[in-house]
């Protein structure tokens, strides 16, 4: 659905973006994740046809970025981080206008709209002026617009920027479901713990190039190692530590627990409490120490 190969982005002497390569499939959710600066929203826009390409190339369900931009921008919905909203509209009237703007029916239009602003907790502020709206109704608001043509293709920058925790939780829950329904979509997020959540690939740019890409497993593994384990006992170890060397590779421990890495937990995890249960050792629990993607993006971006 967006297939972007060396995409390269030149303001003056300013390389914003350079030679960022990107797929993503119908019913994939891809965050761009880096520091401010980046690249990330520049790259969006030339995505959504709304900036030219210095070089590369780019097509957006089936339509160049560069020859059909207009047929790009009707099939993409685009929430930017400041959605610039007219503060003196009510909701309806400002959905109306958009709705029109890309040619839909006047009754289909009013009912997308009707549909969204309920789905959205919003119905009851529909005919209040944006200019009493908080920002995270506001935010709501700018990414109703963005579905209102219901587009193939969403391109969301920051989504749940100053959303209060069950405002995000409604944002995200859509997204989720309109991932279903075979949208791509690609999000640009500060929030480690959402981009985890949501996304099926990774992408971690930096001075305009991606730096890293991948599941948020396969950048865990590639990144940050072996999965690691804790163990923690009934009792004092009173000796046994050696013993335990020899079973494990013990990174770190204290009187009744230790971690260990292991490449391969389905053998060794097995094998250890069989070894632990033949010297009379009472295991309380053996679980895995997760790995953080705030750990991956640390490490990468550094």
């Amino acid at each position: 659905m967006i297939e972007a190969l060396e995409l390269v982005k030149h303001f003056d002497d300013f390389v914003a973006v350079d030679g960022v390569t990107l797929h993503v499939r119908a019913g994939e959710v891809v965050a761009l994740l880096g520091p401010n600066g980046a690249g990330k929203t520049t790259t969006v826009r030339m995505l959504a046809g709304l900036l030219a390409p210095t070089s590369g190339a780019a097509s957006v369900a089936g339509f160049d970025v560069s020859r059909h931009p207009v047929e790009v921008r009707r099939r993409v919905g685009v929430l930017t981080e400041a959605p610039g909203l007219y503060l003196r509209s009510t909701g309806t009237e400002y959905l109306d206008f958009f709705g029109a703007a890309y040619a839909m029916p006047a009754a289909e239009r009013r009912a997308r709209a009707a549909s969204l602003m309920t789905r959205f907790g919003m119905a009851a502020d529909a005919h209040r002026r944006l200019s009493e709206y908080s920002k995270g109704m506001q935010q709501k608001l700018a990414l109703i617009r963005s579905m209102l043509h219901d587009p193939p293709v969403l391109l969301l920058d920051e989504p749940t920027s100053a959303m209060d925790p069950q405002s995000a939780r409604v944002v995200r829950d859509a997204i989720l479901e309109l991932k279903k329904d075979a949208r791509s979509i690609v999000l640009c997020t500060h929030n480690l713990g959402e981009a985890e959540e949501l996304a099926d690939r990774i992408a971690i740019i930096r001075r305009g190039r991606i730096i890293a890409q991948g599941t948020p497993a396969e950048l865990k593994q590639r990144l940050l190692g072996s999965p690691r384990m804790e163990l923690r006992l009934a009792e004092p170890m009173n000796g046994w530590l050696p013993d335990l060397k020899t079973q494990v590779d013990v990174e770190v421990h204290g009187d009744t627990w230790l971690r260990y890495r292991t490449a391969n937990p389905a053998e060794d995890n097995p094998r250890l409490l069989h070894w632990l249960a033949a010297q009379g050792i009472d295991v309380l629990t053996l679980s895995e120490v997760p790995h953080r993607l705030e750990d991956v993006y640390l490490n990468v971006v550094k």
